[in-house]
C-alpha cells in the first residue's frame, strides 16, 4: 500500500513513521508512506495556501489550487482514482470497520487541513471520504491522519508478528478484547486464572469469549447489538444480566 499524507507539517510525522509497527512495515516493503508539503505546490508568490471567507466571518479558508495540485501529482495517472480522505471534523466517526476497508486499498491519500476550514470545492470534486477521530475538534488533521495510518497498517498481511493479533483485537470481532495475563503465574498475592494454566484450549477459549462478552456488557453494551452473537452467547448474557439483578 501506498499512503500519502498531504500536510503543513510534514515534520510532525518523524517519529510516528520512524518507530515500531509503521517502521518495520516500511521496512518490509509493505507500506510506503509519503508526506508532502502542499505549501510547495502554491502558485501564489509568497506560497500562501489560504484566504479570507467569502461574506465574511473569523478564521482563514485554505484555498482548493495548491491542495489539487498536489494530490494529481501523486496520482500514477489522471484515470487513477485512489482513495481521498479528508480529516474534519464533520466527517464519519472513524471505526475499526473503516480500517479494515480502507486496508484494501492500493494508495489513500490522506488531507490534513488547518485554520478554520476548506474551500467546499475541495469536498465536491477532490475528496471521496471524510472522517472524524471523535466528536471532538482538533488544532489540524495531521492527528487524525496519523491515528488512520496506524491503524490502517496494523492490518495489512505481515505487518504484526503475530497475523492472529488484529484478528481478536477490540472491535475487530464486534466485542472488545478480553483480558491478558503473562508471567509471573501470581504477582503481589494477586493470581492469574487458572483456567490460562490448565493448557485446555478449548476451555481457554470459551473463556476468553465470556470475558469478552462481560467485558462488553460492562463497558460498551451498545457494542452487543450489532454483534455477531450465538445462542450460547446471548444465553451467557442473560445470565449476566440476571445475576447482577439479583445481587
Amino acid at each position: 500500500m501506498k499512503m500519502s499524507i498531504m500536510t503543513l507539517f510534514p515534520e510532525m510525522f518523524e517519529g510516528v513513521f520512524g518507530h515500531s509497527i509503521l517502521k518495520q512495515a516500511q521496512e518490509k516493503g509493505i507500506v510506503s508512506y509519503d508526506v508532502i508539503n502542499f505549501r510547495t505546490f502554491s502558485e501564489d508568490k509568497h506560497q500562501r495556501v489560504d484566504d479570507y471567507p467569502y461574506g465574511g466571518g473569523g478564521g482563514m479558508v485554505l484555498t482548493p489550487q495548491p491542495l489539487f495540485d498536489a494530490v494529481e501529482s501523486v496520482k500514477k495517472t489522471k484515470d487513477q482514482a485512489p482513495r481521498v480522505i479528508l480529516l474534519c471534523p464533520q466527517g464519519e466517526v472513524y471505526t475499526q470497520k473503516k480500517a479494515e476497508e480502507l486496508a484494501g486499498e492500493e494508495h489513500l491519500i490522506l488531507l490534513c487541513g488547518h485554520y478554520e476550514g476548506y474551500d467546499e470545492r475541495i469536498r465536491q470534486e477532490l475528496v471521496t471520504d471524510e472522517i472524524s477521530v471523535g466528536d471532538y475538534v482538533l488544532t489540524g488533521g495531521e492527528i487524525g491522519a496519523m491515528i488512520v495510518a496506524d491503524s490502517v497498517t496494523r492490518l495489512l498481511p505481515g505487518a504484526l508478528g503475530n497475523e492472529t493479533s488484529a484478528v481478536t483485537d477490540s472491535h475487530s470481532t464486534g466485542l472488545l478484547e478480553y483480558p491478558h495475563y503473562t508471567r509471573p503465574a501470581e504477582y503481589r498475592g494477586l493470581r492469574v486464572p487458572d483456567i490460562l494454566l490448565s493448557g485446555h484450549h478449548k476451555r481457554i477459549d470459551e473463556w476468553r469469549r465470556q470475558e469478552a462478552l462481560k467485558r462488553t456488557l460492562d463497558r460498551r453494551p451498545d457494542m452487543l447489538r450489532d454483534a455477531d452473537l450465538s445462542k450460547e452467547d446471548l444465553a451467557y448474557i442473560e445470565l449476566l444480566k440476571k445475576d447482577r439483578s439479583d445481587a
